[in-house]
C-alpha cells in the first residue's frame, strides 16, 4: 500500500520529503531515524498519522462546513477570535475516529509497546502541521504537544486534542498573518516513546548562535524535568555553547560558555492515568547544579553538528535525557528561520551615550536599543489592555501572547533563556528583548519610561528614563582588501560573537583584565589565600561565586579561559593576541578581596603594573593562574591560535624573568606553537628593540602609553589633554624606529589604538612605515580598512 493511502506510518518509513503527508516535525523525525541513526543520532521510536487521516476525520464528522462557517463569521466580525477558536475546537474534540483510523492508531500503539518491551507504555503525542517548519515560516509552538500519555483511551482522546489544537487562537492568528489558507493546512500526529526526562533533564539547542548568527557554535539550553518549561520560558535554564570546528579533535573540550541557570521549577509526571504533568519547585541542589556534564554537552553538540551537516542548514532541535538509561535523545529538529536568513552584508551598531541608573539586567535578545513606556501585563487574560508601541513587561510568554508581542516595541520577562518562547518570537519579530531578569514585574511599573539596551553583548540592561544613543549602519559588502592586516580589539566576551562577520585578520588585542573584572570578579590572590582572608564580606561573596569549585583557584582558571575562548573563537584559526593582565594597583584593589594584596601607590600608571608583577612574590601565584588559564585555553579547549602578549615590560632582563615564570607554568615560548609578543609602549622598548626581539616574537605598539611616556603627559589628565598627541613628531619617531628595528631583528609589529580610524593621515603614516598589522575597535574597522587601502594605494 502506498504512503498516501495509509493512516499511520512508522518514522523509519518517512523522510523529509513527506512534509505534505505528515508535516515538518514528523517528516524530520523520520529523516533522522532513516539517515542519521547510524551516525549516532538517537530518536525515540514512534509513528505518525497522516494528513489523509486528518482530512478523513474532518469529513467523517462533517466538520468542513463547521470550520468554514466559523472562519467566515470571524472574518465578518460576527464572532471574536476566542469564540471562533473555542467553537471549532469543541466540535473537533466531540468527533469520533472512523473505525479504520482508530484501529490503525491503536494497532501501532500496541506494536510500539511490543517493540520497546513496555505494555501500556507512556508516549509523547506531538502535533505536526503540514505547513510547519518550512524554511520561510516557523510554526513552532502553534499546535500542542502532550506528554506522558498512557493507555489506549487516553491516546485517542489526546489525538483529538491534537487535531483541535490546529485551531487554537494563536494558530488561527499565525496562519492569517502568514497567509496560509485554513482549509489547506492539515495536521499529523506524532506518537513517540516517552523519554523519562521527568527524572532527568531536557531542553533546546541550535546549531547557530541565536543572537549574532555566529555559525561556528552550538547553543544548548537545559533544565530539569520535561522540556516544555524551557520551550515556554517558564524557567531560566542552563546555557552552554560549544565551538564546532574543534569538536572532532580528540581529547579537546571546546565548551566556550557554561552558565548555571536558576531552573526554578521542573515539570514531572503527575501520576494520573490520563498522563498529566505538573510543575514542582526544584531543590536548592538542583538549582545550583548543571543539568549536563561536560561529556554530555559535547555529545549533544556533536549530534547538532551532524544534524546540521545532513540538512545543509542551521537547525533548531529539542533534546531529552532518559533518567533511567542516561541516554540522550533528539526529539525534534527543524530549520532555524531567523539568523540563517539574516542580511550578512550589513550590521547595525548601537552606541549608548547617556543613561539613567540601571534598574534590572537579564539575557539580551537582539542587538538593538529601544526607549519607551512600560506596559506591565502579568496574565494573558489582560492582553486587551496592552498599549501599542509600549515595552511589554511580563513574567513569561507562550504562543497566546503573540498577538500583542507583535505590537510591542520591546519585551522584558522575569523568566526564560535564549531559546524560550519570548526569545524566539522576539527574534522573529526583530524586537529587542531581555529575558530571565528574575524580577522585572516587581521592579518596573506601568507607564514608566525606560530604555532597553541589548547592545552590550549577552547582558541586557533596562535603564531608567529615555537614554541618549546612536545607531549606525555598517556595510560589509564593499570592504576593500589590504596588504596590511587589520585586526580587532576585543575585550567583552559576551559581545565578541556580534562581530564575527567583519572580515578581520584576527584579534590584535584581547584585554584579559576586562574578562577578570566582568566575569571572574575576584582578585586571584584572594582565591590562592582564601582561607586566611580577613574581609568577611568579600569572603562570603567569593564563596558564593566559587560554590561549585572545591579548589577555588580553579574558578579563576576556568572562568577566565572560557571568557577568552569566546574571543579566540571569533578569530579562529587566525591569531588572537591575548594581553596578560594589565590592571593598575588601584584597579586590582577593587576586585573582590583585592585590597589585602595591593600596595597604595601615588602614581599607579607607572607603578607596580604589567611584567613587574608576574615574577614578584606579591603576585607570582596570581600570574600562575593566568598562565594556567591560557594553557587550558590552548591545550584543553584547542584554541592554539592564541598568542600571549606581555604588557609594560621595562627591560630585556625583566622579559627573561617573565618567560621563565611562564615556562614554569606550562607556557614555554615556541612549544606547541606558542608565540609571545610584548607591548611596545615604553621608550626602552624602542631603544632596546633588538634585545627585546631576542625574547619575543613580535611587538604591539600601545600608542596611548607610548605617547604618555614619550611626552611626559599623564593620559588621564584633563588639564594636559591638549598636549597629548599621538601625532607628535617625537611619538612618530618612536613608532617608525620601533618598526624598523623590529623588522631588522625579524620580529612582527602591530599597533592597537584608535588613532588610525580617527586620523586617516596617521593610518597612511603607519602604512608607509611598514607596519604589519593595525588593531582597532570593531566599530572603527570599516573606516580603518578604507583609510589603509587608500594609504596603500597612494603609497605605490
Amino acid at each position: 500500500m502506498s504512503k498516501a493511502n495509509r493512516h499511520v506510518i512508522w518514522f523509519e518509513d518517512l523522510s523529509r520529503g513527506d512534509v505534505a503527508l505528515v508535516g515538518g516535525k514528523n517528516s524530520s523525525l523520520g529523516e533522522m531515524v532513516q539517515q542519521l541513526g547510524s551516525k549516532g543520532i538517537d530518536v525515540p521510536p514512534g509513528f505518525a498519522t497522516t494528513s489523509d487521516a486528518f482530512r478523513a476525520f474532518i469529513k467523517a464528522n462533517n466538520l468542513n462546513d463547521v470550520i468554514a462557517e466559523a472562519m467566515e463569521k470571524l472574518e465578518s466580525g460576527k464572532r471574536t477570535l476566542a469564540e471562533t477558536g473555542k467553537a471549532v475546537r469543541a466540535a473537533i474534540a466531540e468527533g469520533d475516529f472512523p473505525d479504520d483510523i482508530r484501529d490503525a492508531i491503536l494497532s501501532a500503539y500496541r506494536e510500539l509497546g511490543e517493540r520497546t518491551g513496555k505494555a501500556e507504555l507512556s508516549v509523547a503525542v506531538r502535533s505536526s502541521a503540514t505547513a510547519e517548519d518550512l524554511p520561510d515560516a516557523s510554526f513552532a509552538g502553534q499546535q500542542e504537544t502532550f506528554l506522558n500519555v498512557r493507555g489506549e483511551t487516553a491516546l485517542l482522546s489526546t489525538c483529538r486534542r491534537c487535531y483541535a489544537s490546529l485551531f487554537t487562537d494563536r494558530a488561527i492568528t499565525y496562519r492569517k498573518i502568514q497567509g496560509f489558507d485554513h482549509n489547506q493546512v492539515a495536521l499529523s500526529i506524532g506518537v513517540q516513546l516517552m523519554v523519562r526526562s521527568d527524572i532527568s533533564g531536557s531542553g533546546v539547542m541550535f546549531s547557530i548562535d541565536t543572537e549574532s548568527g555566529f555559525d561556528k557554535v552550538v547553543l544548548i539550553n537545559a533544565a530539569w524535568g520535561l522540556g516544555e518549561n524551557v520551550v515556554q520560558g517558564a524557567v531560566t535554564p542552563d546555557e552552554y555553547e560549544v565551538f564546532k570546528p574543534l569538536l572532532d579533535k580528540p581529547g579537546l573540550k571546546p565548551i566556550v560558555e557554561k552558565t548555571c541557570g536558576a531552573k526554578e521549577i521542573k515539570m514531572i509526571y503527575a501520576g494520573t492515568e490520563g498522563g498529566e504533568t505538573k510543575n514542582v519547585p526544584t531543590s536548592k541542589a538542583e538549582r545550583g547544579a548543571y543539568v549536563l556534564s561536560d561529556e554530555e554537552i559535547l555529545e549533544l553538540a556533536r549530534q547538532a553538528a551532524t544534524i546540521e551537516k545532513h540538512y545543509g542548514q542551521p537547525m533548531d532541535m529539542e533534546w531529552a535525557k532518559d533518567g533511567d538509561t542516561g541516554k540522550l535523545y533528539i526529539v525534534q529538529a527543524r530549520p532555524e528561520t531567523v539568523q540563517s536568513r539574516a542580511d550578512v552584508t550589513a550590521l547595525k551598531s548601537y552606541t549608548i551615550k547617556k543613561t539613567g541608573k540601571t534598574l534590572i539586567t537579564g539575557l539580551s535578545v537582539g542587538a538593538a536599543v529601544k526607549a519607551g513606556r512600560v506596559c506591565l501585563i502579568e496574565n494573558v487574560k489582560d492582553i486587551d489592555k496592552f498599549v501599542d508601541g509600549s515595552i511589554l513587561v511580563t513574567s513569561t510568554t507562550d504562543p497566546d501572547w503573540v498577538p500583542i508581542m507583535k505590537r510591542a516595541a520591546a519585551i522584558v520577562t522575569d523568566h526564560g533563556g535564549r531559546t524560550s518562547h519570548a526569545a524566539i518570537v522576539s527574534r522573529e519579530l526583530g524586537l529587542p528583548a531581555i529575558v530571565g531578569t528574575g524580577n522585572a514585574t516587581q521592579i518596573l511599573h506601568d507607564q514608566q519610561e525606560v530604555t532597553i539596551s541589548c547592545a552590550g553583548g549577552e547582558d541586557g540592561v533596562v535603564y531608567e528614563g529615555i537614554a541618549e544613543y546612536e545607531v549606525e549602519d555598517v556595510r560589509l559588502d564593499h570592504v576593500p582588501a589590504t596588504k596590511t592586516r587589520i585586526m580587532l580589539n576585543l575585550a567583552d566576551p559576551s559581545a565578541a560573537f556580534r562581530w564575527w562577520r567583519l572580515p578581520a585578520d584576527g584579534v590584535g588585542l584581547a584585554r584579559m583584565e576586562f574578562v577578570v573584572n566582568s566575569a571572574v570578579q575576584v582578585h586571584p590572590m584572594a582565591l590562592v589565600h582564601y582561607d586566611t582572608l580577613k574581609d568577611e564580606d568579600a569572603k562570603a561573596k567569593i564563596a558564593e561565586l566559587t560554590r561549585r569549585y572545591e579548589n577555588k583557584s580553579n574558578y579563576f582558571v576556568e572562568t577566565l579561559a572560557r571568557g577568552l575562548s569566546r574571543i579566540a573563537a571569533v578569530a579562529y584559526p587566525k591569531p588572537a593576541i591575548v594581553r596578560m593582565s594589565d590592571f593598575k594597583t588601584n584597579e586590582y584593589a577593587e576586585l573582590l578581596g583585592g585590597r589585602a594584596f595591593e600596595p597604595n601607590e601615588e602614581n599607579p600608571m607607572i607603578g607596580f603594573r604589567g611584567a613587574s608583577r608576574y615574577y614578584n612574590e606579591r603576585y607570582r601565584a596570581g600570574f600562575a593562574l593566568e598562565c594556567k588559564a591560557i594553557k587550558m585555553l590552548r591545550e584543553e579547549m584547542g584554541f592554539d591560535n592564541v598568542v600571549v602578549m606581555i604588557p609594560f615590560c621595562r627591560s630585556p632582563d625583566e622579559a627573561s624573568k617573565v618567560l621563565a615564570v611562564m615556562a614554569e607554568n606550562g607556557l614555554k615560548r615556541g612549544e606547541n606553537g606558542l608565540e609571545v609578543y610584548v607591548m611596545g609602549e615604553i621608550p626602552a622598548n624602542v631603544i632596546r628593540a633588538a634585545e627585546f626581539a631576542e625574547s619575543f616574537d613580535g611587538f604591539s605598539i600601545g600608542s596611548n602609553d607610548l605617547t604618555q611616556l614619550t611626552l611626559g603627559v599623564d593620559r588621564d589628565s584633563g588639564e594636559l589633554a591638549d598636549l597629548f598627541s599621538e601625532s607628535d613628531p617625537a611619538v612618530i619617531w618612536m613608532i617608525e624606529t620601533l618598526i624598523a628595528r623590529a623588522h631588522e631583528a625579524g620580529a612582527k609589529v602591530g599597533l592597537c589604538g584608535q588613532a588610525p580610524s580617527n586620523n586617516p593621515a596617521f593610518a597612511k603614516l603607519l602604512v608607509q612605515a611598514g607596519i604589519d598589522s593595525i588593531s582597532v575597535s570593531p566599530d572603527s574597522f570599516v573606516a580603518v580598512k578604507e583609510n589603509v587601502a587608500e594609504a596603500e594605494k597612494t603609497g605605490q
